[in-house]
């Protein structure tokens, strides 16, 4: 398939730039059976049966985004940048993409040159790092501290907004670029569909009968590229990691079993299930994915996927074009522009149940 054929026409005012005003207050396109149902996201707990799993990703933003600068020669061991870190050289901004272990990291460079293998930098106005070399597109960091990096970076870091959120993270972001049961730091974007739950909410499904389960997938800054082929089968997907506890493929195992529906919030969630899922049964665990799914594809898992509006041309919108149906989805994605829905991070949210 070609990568145009994802294309639709986005008016810019619909790319939501901050949160609603109150958490749960979003709109909610509800698409089954080639048709479109406006909602509200407090629906969800009318559509949603007894005996259904809801599976969310607990993955954490971290404050993944340092500024800093070159220098030369620094001295080993120091974290202050004053005169016996070397001379300095010039801007450089770093986007953490995975953390390795407690001191290193790969990462997302930016500078007018490429920092070589032995160089250093100085981030934040005082974190030592050397550059060990680079894995494909990331570098690969150091941080010279006693303390680990995911302490340095809450500390020092600033939260990494998406690329079409104009302005810089605030203290609004800081809480509402967050899920309220986010716990396993390490992503570097939300798992947005996860954002528009609030604890009372997620009590109610509860009490209704819906079991609440939960995955980690460490959404990675992949997550934001577009397909730059003419060929969706040339493109090459980001890895990220992914967890899948017992208790969720219990609950999951259950559900199919008793005529419950399996719910994604989210495409991460659906990327770790069906992930773990290459063999055709839900297996726990810890893994990589870089799993790419695109129309044809055959879900194992999934029987209902709650997801945010995607960009166009992205590997979302053709996971979501696999999941509802190719022609559905671009239909429904139009009647969300006429309807003047909210699109990306901060928007809107679909329902959508899965065609095949």
């Amino acid at each position: 398939m070609r990568t145009e054929e994802f294309d639709f026409n986005l008016p810019e005012h619909l790319i939501a730039q901050h949160p609603t005003a109150e958490r749960g207050s979003s709109r909610l396109l509800y698409v089954r059976d080639g048709t479109q149902e406006n909602c509200q996201f407090g629906d969800l707990l009318a559509l949603l049966k007894p005996n259904d799993v809801l599976v969310l990703n607990d993955t954490r933003v971290i404050k993944a985004r340092l500024f800093g600068n070159k220098v030369n020669h620094p001295s080993p061991g120091s974290n202050q940048s004053d005169n016996n870190n070397g001379s300095i050289g010039g801007k450089v901004e770093v986007l953490v993409e995975r953390v390795l272990n407690d001191h290193e990291v790969l990462a997302q460079v930016r500078a007018s040159k490429s920092p070589k293998a032995g160089s250093w930098m100085i981030l934040a106005e005082g974190l030592t790092v050397e550059v060990l070399g680079r894995e494909g597109e990331f570098f690969h960091l150091r941080f010279d501290s006693d303390e680990a990096v995911l302490t340095l970076l809450e500390q020092h870091g600033r939260l990494p907004l998406p690329p079409y959120i104009s302005h810089t993270a605030d203290q609004e972001d800081e809480q509402r670029y967050q899920t309220v049961f986010a716990r396993e730091a390490g992503a570097v974007a939300a798992p947005t569909a996860g954002l528009h739950f609030v604890d009372t909410m997620l009590n109610a499904l509860r009490v209704k009968g819906v079991m609440i389960v939960y995955v980690t997938l460490h959404v990675g800054a992949g997550t934001f590229q577009p397909v730059r082929a003419t060929q969706i089968s040339d493109h090459t997907m980001h890895s990220e990691r992914y967890e899948i506890p017992q208790a969720t493929a219990d609950a999951i195992s259950q559900a199919h079993a008793s005529g419950g529906r399996v719910i994604a919030a989210g495409t991460t969630s659906l990327r770790a299930l069906e992930s773990a899922s290459t063999v055709g049964q839900l297996k726990p665990g810890k893994g990589e994915t870089s799993i790419f799914i695109t129309p044809g594809y055959k879900f194992k898992v999934v029987d209902i996927l709650l997801t945010n509006f995607h960009l166009p041309r992205s590997t979302l919108l053709m996971l979501v074009c696999a999941f509802g149906g190719m022609k559905e989805m671009l239909t429904a994605y139009q009647h969300a522009v006429n309807n003047q829905y909210r699109f990306f991070s901060y928007g809107d949210a679909m329902l959508i149940e899965r065609k095949n």
